[in-house]
């Protein structure tokens, strides 16, 4: 009896260890941590209808580009330029969608307008991706070097053509356009309907409250749950987690590994930019600081949701719980009076340092001290 006990709790021991060496165990816990104190904080106001549709913004849009960075950071590289991608990809878009196409081509509409930005910011991916692999430079050099680029030349379109780093006043193109609405719209307003059916969703008057989620949600959904897919059920994910682990090895089995590299570059530059499609179809603005410093922020969400900086190692999973996180801590100021704003750079600060030292404590662990 004592030996199958014995058995039993060698069983459960392994499953623990198991968990823990999991990429996203760190990031569970801290999610589950931040998630108690600002409900508390906030007296609920943080999780009523509203602060749920409010925090699913900002943590959708922490999301979309944190999936990009952390795939590339699995295959071991780094793209710095995904905030100027943003900025440049909602100047683009806002640009045609005010003055018209370029080259006497007429008006543009939002699928134009979109289509033709993800075209060219494709193309830098394209270009940032072919410059490391093919010279063999440090992406974190290069992909600064676009940084200051991008966003250069997005200032720069803005003085030159609309006298302003800002466009605002833009026409509701969700009015009329479904494709607008994809972007800019709302989502899973059945839910938000059951809420009010049942008394949960109501306002002062008795009257519903919200009536959906912004349409990032379910892009961020979509584009996690296909890079989720892709790394954990397809060649190509064993093919980005070789390419970080060892590149030599991956590429002497036969592995792509410039063209998976340059796939990712163009990956981080897609989410940018429906990123960017998002803020621009849902307020009808576009501002040239927009995007900045969030290539920093999507990078941290990547570490603390168990991306090894070193690559080879990460879950798309532990990314979704550091993007919940960050968005909540993010918006807290909204619901928590007495909180000064400047914490969340503290929070970010405290939290990447704690990770990056656990992940390096699970790396040694997986490659037995090396």
């Amino acid at each position: 009896m004592s030996g199958r006990s014995e058995a039993d709790r060698r069983q459960r021991e392994t499953t623990l260890q198991r968990l823990i060496r999991r990429p996203e165990a760190g990031a569970l816990v801290v999610m589950i941590v931040a998630i108690v104190a600002i409900t508390i904080a906030s007296n609920g106001n943080a999780l009523n209808a509203l602060g749920i549709k409010n925090n699913l913004a900002i943590i959708a849009q922490f999301g979309i580009i944190a999936t990009g960075a952390a795939m590339l950071m699995i295959a071991g590289e780094f793209d710095l330029s995904i905030g100027s991608m943003i900025g440049f990809s909602g100047m683009s878009m806002a640009m045609m969608l005010k003055w018209g196409l370029p080259f006497g081509l007429g008006a543009a509409t939002p699928f134009l307008a979109f289509t033709i930005t993800l075209c060219m910011t494709l193309f830098f991916g394209w270009l940032i991706g072919t410059i490391v692999v093919r010279s063999g430079l440090s992406s974190f050099i290069v992909s600064l070097a676009f940084l200051f680029f991008l966003r250069g030349t997005t200032e720069v379109c803005f003085r030159l053509i609309n006298q302003s780093t800002q466009i605002s006043g833009l026409p509701d193109f969700k009015e009329d356009s479904l494709f607008a609405r994809i972007f800019g719209g709302e989502a899973f307003g059945f839910l938000y309907d059951i809420a009010f059916a049942l008394g949960f969703n109501l306002n002062r008057r008795g009257e519903q409250w919200v009536t959906g989620v912004d349409a990032r949600v379910v892009w961020w959904i979509v584009i996690a749950g296909a890079a989720y897919i892709v790394l954990s059920r397809t060649q190509l994910g064993n093919w980005i987690f070789a390419t970080g682990d060892n590149k030599e090895a991956a590429r002497a089995n036969g592995v792509p590994v410039n063209r998976v590299k340059i796939g990712l570059f163009m990956f981080t530059a897609f989410c940018a930019t429906v990123f960017a499609a998002c803020q621009v179809f849902d307020t009808n603005t576009a501002d040239a600081a927009k995007g900045n410093l969030m290539e920093l922020n999507a990078i941290a969400i990547a570490v603390v949701g168990g991306t090894l900086m070193t690559g080879g190692f990460g879950s798309i999973i532990g990314v979704v719980f550091g993007a919940v996180t960050f968005g909540l801590v993010a918006n807290a100021v909204f619901y928590i009076p007495w909180l000064d704003g400047s914490w969340y750079r503290v929070f970010v600060g405290a939290v990447l340092l704690a990770a990056v030292f656990a992940n390096e404590r699970i790396r040694k662990r997986i490659t037995g001290g090396i």
